[in-house]
């Protein structure tokens, strides 16, 4: 671990970049690869008793990597003042000269991800996992009640015409995976074109814009130690300004639900406690002034935008550029959360109902 985060991080050239800026003097000391990033790095470290963590671009960066350090250090600036647990922002590099790639510097977050195992108390007692769901809840609501222009995120994104964006542009990278070789193509995801026609035919209305995490569920957060409450929001690179529903959507199109295919990823154990899927629409409602009327709509978007970046690990398996056993572990969950948008529009090979039908 120490020599991966050696490998990618200069510590002579960083320590110059923190002087200039009066974060601590000396050596660095302590350093070690974090787990838990997939897309990006995460480098922890020590300088004149002060623990930080550094966030990064992998060692091949991909074309937008440096665009995405500098998206997360301003949405994470943004929200700094926020009820929104986050980890804190202590400085950020948009430039590339002091290690070769834009980074920030944020505080260590001292938590667990469930996802990674549930450990005692929590995984001993079923009123606190209650009250984890509804925490994950809370802290996504918290997220959604902020004004984005209030906090200077201003031009984050482009919430015009978001929702009408979606089903064609997942259409489209779905479409692009026919790039690599050996992969069978979207005929092995039953009711993509299904899915598809039944969201283009019930796009909710507008509503009002927002801050969007993008990618938000237990995976993506970290829980407290000492109780069942978050201890922050991780992950931000996926961050725009669109319509909040989504993240919700997300939340509910991944939730562990009876009747429901099975996702082979993000299980959390034990199960029993945590609430169910209305129960969180539910207390969302409680928490937010949005209308909930087409929810399903936003589960069902979810479901087939999630599929479809999945199948995108097991397209690359296919071609020898991903390891294939995650590769088809990915496509088995694209494949249930498919089967679960069918379950939701009342579409089993038949033709899709109306959103109207599904309330």
């Amino acid at each position: 671990m120490t020599a991966a985060a050696n490998a990618l991080v200069d510590v002579d050239r960083l320590a110059g970049w923190m002087d200039a800026r009066g974060l601590g003097t000396g050596l660095i000391t302590d350093i070690m690869h974090l787990s838990g990033g997939t897309q990006n790095a995460l480098i922890r470290f020590s300088r004149s008793g002060r623990d930080y963590v550094l966030r990064r671009p992998p060692s091949a960066p991909r074309p937008n990597s440096n665009e995405t350090m500098r998206r997360e250090a301003r949405l994470l600036a943004a929200i700094a003042k926020s009820d929104v647990p986050h980890p804190r922002l202590v400085a950020s590099c948009g430039e590339t000269d002091p290690l070769g790639v834009a980074f920030y510097l944020m505080e260590p977050v001292e938590g667990f991800n469930p996802v990674v195992g549930l450990p005692a108390p929590h995984n001993e007692n079923a009123d606190w996992r209650r009250r984890m769901g509804f925490a994950l809840i809370e802290g996504i609501a918290a997220l959604h009640r902020l004004d984005y222009r209030k906090v200077g995120l201003e031009g984050f994104g482009n919430p015009d015409g978001y929702l009408d964006r979606q089903v064609e542009r997942w259409r489209r990278q779905l479409e692009a995976y026919a790039l690599h070789e050996n992969w069978p193509g979207p005929a092995g995801i039953p009711g993509v074109a299904a899915v598809a026609s039944w969201l283009a035919a019930n796009l909710p209305p507008p509503s009002a814009p927002g801050i969007l995490h993008g990618d938000y569920q237990f995976a993506n957060v970290m829980f407290r130690h000492d109780a069942p409450a978050l201890a922050a929001i991780v992950d931000w690179e996926l961050a725009s300004i669109g319509d909040p529903l989504v993240d919700l959507g997300w939340i509910i199109a991944t939730w562990r639900e009876s009747g429901l295919p099975e996702l082979p990823v993000l299980k959390i154990e034990p199960w029993e406690g945590f609430p169910r899927a209305e129960d969180l629409i539910e207390h969302y409602g409680q928490l937010t002034a949005r209308d909930l009327t087409h929810i399903e709509w936003y589960v069902v978007l979810a479901c087939y935008r999630l599929g479809i970046i999945l199948e995108g690990t097991y397209a690359r398996a296919c071609e020898g550029k991903a390891p294939m056993e995650t590769g088809r572990l990915l496509h088995e969950t694209a494949v249930a959360l498919f089967e679960r948008a069918l379950m939701r529009i009342g579409c089993s090979g038949g033709s899709p109902r109306t959103a109207a039908g599904t309330h």
